[in-house]
């Protein structure tokens, strides 16, 4: 096994969002686990993809998937899992989600931060020369808004 990378500073923002991307997976799951009824997930899910996750998604793919070529397979499959995750939540919405499908998205969430973590950034770190990493860096400092969340709602406490 490989030693993992050490993350370049022009993706730990990134990787700071994922975090909580997958504090909502495990929100979502704890509240199906606790029998929370779903509209206050569905809620949360909804405040969350508009607040959060949507323009986490718009920065990768307008900033961070534009140092990658457009046929570059990692590229590619992240594209392909934006838009399955949005599809996701886009039937989640429109029918007020039940346990089964919001169980699915969190899973699905889950593993796209997965594969960006272990995958793509780690290819990213070494494909990409020093300058495109420090050119990206300066891009994401001024275009990234940390994950500031206000919801009152804490459903996953149970």
């Amino acid at each position: 096994m490989t030693k993992p990378l050490k993350r370049h500073s022009s993706l730990i923002p990134f990787s700071q969002d994922h975090h909580f991307g997958l504090l909502l997976s495990w929100k979502i799951c704890q509240g199906i686990r606790k029998d929370v009824d779903t509209k206050r997930i569905v809620d949360y899910l909804d405040y969350f993809v508009q607040h959060h996750l949507e323009p986490h998604f718009q920065l990768e793919e307008k900033l961070l998937f534009s140092f990658l070529a457009k046929n570059d397979l990692l590229r590619k499959e992240a594209e392909e899992q934006h838009a399955s995750i949005r599809s996701s939540y886009e039937q989640i919405f429109e029918k007020r989600g039940d346990k089964d499908r919001l169980t699915r998205f969190a899973d699905e969430l889950k593993a796209h931060i997965r594969f960006e973590e272990r995958k793509l950034f780690q290819y990213m770190q070494v494909e990409l020369v020093e300058e495109d990493l420090e050119i990206l860096k300066e891009n994401v400092e001024d275009m990234h808004q940390k994950v500031q969340e206000e919801w009152e709602d804490p459903f996953w406490e149970g």
